[in-house]
């Protein structure tokens, strides 16, 4: 009788230890947020490294070097993104490291809200430039190992003041006539 008591008791110990070492477990791999600050209001992402890990690591790398602060959202297009990271207000482009490869096939799809990648037509030519996605934009999930953009996180709030970006009046280039300034990004957890 001792001897199943002590094996309940161990037990018992042992599911109240993993109870509580779970929830460490789950918040030490709490995926990164970054925080940005915007002449239009704050919206927070979240970037999952897992999924795309060299896009993660560029887009900390250029939060962390403060390269997103004071660039604009350089080009709104309502029912499909708002695009930003790249220009300064007087629309020169600020310089960048080089560019990270293509890590579209990730499982991670242009959906509404969800934080991706600018390129040119060349797939691995991603630098600093994002985009939010303001609609679920289907035709720029890849489809193959050299096509899509690549998804790296979401939006996990604020998303109202990206509903308020992409209905920002436009003019040549689909850029805003009254700036949406990046006041700062910051890395919060």
């Amino acid at each position: 009788m001792k001897s199943q008591w002590n094996t309940v008791c161990r037990r018992s110990l042992l599911a109240c230890a993993a109870a509580t070492l779970l929830p460490l477990a789950a918040w030490a791999e709490a995926p990164p947020q970054v925080k940005f600050q915007t002449s239009m209001g704050e919206f927070v992402v979240e970037v999952y490294p897992d999924k795309a890990p060299k896009t993660v690591e560029n887009f900390l790398q250029y939060v962390k070097d403060k390269h997103y602060d004071g660039t604009i959202f350089h080009r709104v297009i309502n029912n499909f993104m708002v695009q930003g990271g790249g220009f300064t207000p007087t629309m020169n482009q600020k310089p960048t490291r080089p560019p990270v490869p293509l890590e579209a096939l990730n499982g991670l799809k242009n959906d509404l809200g969800t934080i991706a990648m600018a390129r040119t037509n060349d797939p691995n030519s991603a630098t600093a430039q994002f985009f939010v996605n303001v609609k679920n934009n289907d035709f720029l999930n890849a489809k193959g190992p050299s096509d899509g953009y690549t998804v790296f996180g979401k939006v996990t709030s604020g998303m109202d003041v990206i509903q308020k970006m992409k209905v920002t009046p436009t003019g040549a280039g689909d850029v805003p006539q009254t700036q949406i300034v990046i006041n700062s990004a910051t890395l919060v957890k």
